[in-house]
């Protein structure tokens, strides 16, 4: 069946050459008549660390048989998108020019702009360098946080908040041979389901203490097929993927002069896992300073991969809070209720 989420290539893949001569892969999902297909409102999904497009395996055909528009990315660095080696291509701004960029070749206006991990950073960045180039916008398991007024390095980050101590070590160039020579062990422990590793990446400092075997023995989110093709995907370079978590000081640049506060009319989700020890409770209660129509939803016993663990969960409360910010195809207008 097509959308299959067993079977990568029952979707619709499609390549674009962007007008900076940057070539991006993504998946463009639309179940209704063609004529509608430029009117109807459109999801663009974007994917975190370390993920694909894939990852929206689960709700892509769900909300394109409810007549959306679904157009999903792979980001900068992943799949069948470029892989710059210079890490600062990797800035929000430049992302955010890159799916403009993408939205104009599609010739996309205002599309609801949908996020997870990376994703969602990126997404909430493109609300304050685009602002009148989305209608909505959803984030889940990374919270909204400001452009810094000061800038703060990853390892002040990880020293302040310990769960987050891991993104120093990514943000290391000798990482990226380290986790490409591990990969399999890599993603059996980032793919682990959060029972096994209390909820989420804490415990990273500490992997090359664990054995092959008590990782082999740790339960997945990832089905074999799955986890089989991460592996193939996240097997082409994860310099790119690594390579975001590089940019802080490229970033810190590039948007202090952004404001804190995104638009006052834009309607924004938040939904986390309440077991995703990378989500910060007190920069989601502080996230309500800069969004005014910020709506935020935990999702009890789940961790960061809810795309996955809380499929359907997430999939219709995303249907039911669009319908009830009149953002829905016209054809399923008032009908579709959480």
């Amino acid at each position: 069946m097509k959308m299959d989420p067993a079977d990568p290539s029952t979707f619709n893949h499609k390549t674009a050459r962007l007008p900076s001569g940057r070539t991006y892969h993504y998946v463009d999902e639309f179940t209704g008549p063609e004529k509608c297909r430029e009117s109807t409102p459109v999801l663009l999904c974007l994917h975190g660390f370390p993920d694909s497009w894939y990852g929206w395996r689960y709700q892509i055909g769900p909300w394109a048989r409810k007549g959306f528009r679904v157009v999903v990315p792979s980001m900068l660095g992943y799949g069948g998108t470029d892989k710059p080696d210079d890490a600062a291509e990797y800035t929000s701004k430049k992302l955010c020019a890159d799916l403009v960029a993408l939205l104009d070749v599609l010739n996309i206006s205002q599309p609801i702009v949908v996020g997870h991990d990376w994703g969602s950073h990126t997404a909430a960045r493109f609300a304050l360098w685009h602002p009148d180039r989305l209608r909505a916008l959803i984030i889940i398991s990374v919270p909204y946080t400001p452009p810094a007024r000061k800038y703060v390095s990853i390892e002040s980050i990880g020293e302040r908040f310990p769960n987050l101590r891991y993104q120093a070590l990514f943000s290391e160039p000798r990482t990226t041979q380290v986790v490409e020579n591990m990969l399999p062990m890599f993603l059996r422990m980032v793919f682990a389901s959060p029972r096994a590793t209390g909820g989420g990446f804490t415990n990273i400092e500490k992997w090359g203490q664990i054995t092959p075997q008590e990782i082999e023995a740790r339960p997945s989110v990832l089905t074999p097929a799955e986890y089989e093709f991460y592996l193939k995907e996240l097997g082409k370079g994860m310099n790119g993927p690594l390579n975001y978590y590089r940019t802080t000081k490229l970033r810190y640049e590039e948007e202090r002069d952004l404001p804190a506060n995104l638009r006052s009319d834009l309607p924004v989700l938040f939904l986390w896992g309440t077991m995703d020890t990378t989500t910060v409770g007190p920069v989601i209660r502080k996230a309500h300073k800069f969004v005014e129509r910020l709506q935020d939803v935990g999702l009890e016993g789940k961790g960061h991969w809810v795309l996955v663990e809380a499929r359907e969960l997430v999939t219709n409360h995303i249907l039911g809070w669009l319908d009830s910010q009149c953002i829905a195809p016209r054809e399923i207008e008032s009908r579709h209720k959480l």
